[in-house]
C-alpha cells in the first residue's frame, strides 16, 4: 500500500527560502538608490517616500509611468546574462516620465519568474538599481513572483512602475511648441528596447544566426549587440531644462521616430525631420538588409538611432546642444516646426539617411 504525501507550496514548485534569499542578495542594490525621501528599507508591504520634500513647489504634478522591456528578456535568457535588463526597464519608465519636465523620485519593479534562481533575480534587481541611479531615483520596492508551470524554469519578464514631480507651470508639451521650433535629435545606444519581435524573427529565427555569431559591421558579437542597454536620459534632460527653454520630448519607443513625435506635436503644426542629418546604426542596416524589410517598416518599428528628441526655440540650439555635449550625449538639429497643411500629418521624416 503506497503512502500519499501531503501537497505543499513546495511541492507544487514555490520555493519560499530561495525568494527569502533572493530578497537577501538584492538589498545592497537597493541601498545605493536611496534619495533623502525614503523611509524604512527593503522587506515592508509598501515603499515610503517623505512628501512633504515637494512643499517646495507651488503646484506639484505628480507623474507616473508603466512600462517592460518587451521580448528584450528572451535575448537576456538566451545568454544568460541578467544585470543589464534592468537599465532597460528604467529607461522604458523614467524616460517617459521626463518627457513632460517631472523629476524622477522612485520606482518599484515586478519580477515574475518560473523558478527563483536567487543569483539570477538579484541580478536583475542590480541593473535595475544601478538604472535607477543613472536616472536620479529611488528603488523603493517591488515584488518576485514565482509562476511554476505557467513559465519554464529558465523564463522570466520583468515590469516597473515609476513616479515623478514637476512644477505646474514648468510642464512640457504641445500647448508649448510653436512654429519655427527647432527638433534636435539625441542619439540611441541602439535597438533599446522595441521591435525585438521583429529583430528575433529576422536575425534568429528567419536568418538563422546564433547570439554568439561575430558580426563584423557591428564590431562585437550578435548578442552582445542585441543586449545593449537603453540609454537612460532623465538626467540628461532635466539638465537641458535648466539651461534651455525646452518646450517639449519625445521619447522614441513603440511606433518609432515619427509616431511618437507626433504625439507632442499640436494639431495646428507639423514637425520635419531630416533623415540626411544623421546615420543609423549598423544593427538598423543588419535588420533592414536580413530580413528585406522596408524602410517605412522599419521606422514604424524601430528607433533608427534616435532615442530621445528635444524640441526648442531655434536661437537656443546652440545651447542646447552644447549642454548635451558637456554630459556626452551626441544629438544634433534634426528637423524644424511649420504649419501643417492639408496633407500633412503631426511628423512625418523627409530625404535619406546620411551614409
Amino acid at each position: 500500500m503506497s503512502e500519499t504525501t501531503g501537497a505543499s507550496y513546495a511541492a507544487a514548485g514555490v520555493d519560499i527560502e530561495a525568494g527569502d534569499r533572493a530578497v537577501e542578495l538584492m538589498k545592497e542594490w537597493v541601498k545605493k538608490t536611496q534619495r533623502p525621501e525614503v523611509l524604512g528599507g527593503l522587506g515592508g508591504f509598501a515603499g515610503l517616500f517623505d512628501a512633504s520634500a515637494l512643499k517646495r513647489y507651488e503646484r506639484p504634478l505628480l507623474a507616473s509611468a508603466t512600462d517592460g522591456v518587451g521580448t528584450k528578456v528572451d535575448i537576456a535568457r538566451r545568454l544568460g546574462v541578467y544585470d543589464t535588463i534592468g537599465h532597460d526597464l528604467v529607461a522604458m519608465v523614467m524616460d517617459d516620465i521626463v518627457v513632460c519636465g517631472a523629476e524622477p523620485l522612485f520606482m518599484t519593479d515586478y519580477i515574475c519568474v518560473g523558478k527563483v534562481h536567487p543569483e539570477r533575480v538579484a541580478a536583475i534587481v542590480k541593473g535595475i538599481a544601478e538604472g535607477c541611479v543613472l536616472a536620479g531615483c529611488a528603488l523603493v520596492g517591488g515584488e518576485t513572483a514565482e509562476h511554476p508551470g505557467l513559465l519554464g524554469e529558465d523564463d522570466f519578464d520583468v515590469a516597473g512602475a515609476g513616479t515623478g514631480v514637476v512644477e505646474a507651470d514648468r510642464l512640457l508639451g504641445a500647448d508649448r511648441i510653436r512654429k519655427g521650433d527647432a527638433v534636435i535629435a539625441m542619439a540611441s545606444s541602439g535597438l533599446h528596447s522595441n521591435g525585438y519581435s521583429l529583430v528575433r524573427h529576422v536575425l534568429l529565427d528567419r536568418a538563422g544566426l546564433a547570439l554568439e555569431t561575430e558580426v563584423a559591421e557591428l564590431g562585437r558579437t550578435l548578442g552582445e549587440e542585441l543586449l545593449e542597454p537603453t540609454k537612460i536620459y532623465s538626467l540628461d534632460c532635466l539638465a537641458l531644462t535648466r539651461t534651455t527653454d525646452v518646450h517639449a520630448y519625445s521619447h522614441i519607443t513603440g511606433g518609432g521616430l515619427a509616431a511618437n513625435l507626433a504625439r507632442v506635436i499640436p494639431d495646428e503644426l507639423h514637425a520635419t525631420v531630416d533623415r540626411s542629418t544623421w546615420t543609423p546604426g549598423a544593427i538598423f542596416d543588419l535588420v533592414g538588409k536580413t530580413g528585406n524589410v522596408e524602410r517605412l517598416e522599419l521606422e514604424k518599428t524601430l528607433n533608427m538611432g534616435v532615442g530621445m528628441m528635444a524640441i526648442v526655440p531655434a536661437e537656443s540650439t546652440e545651447v542646447a546642444l552644447a549642454t548635451l555635449a558637456d554630459r556626452g550625449v551626441d544629438a544634433w538639429v534634426a528637423g524644424e516646426i511649420t504649419e501643417r497643411g492639408e496633407k500633412t500629418t503631426g511628423a512625418e521624416l523627409v530625404g535619406t539617411y546620411s551614409s
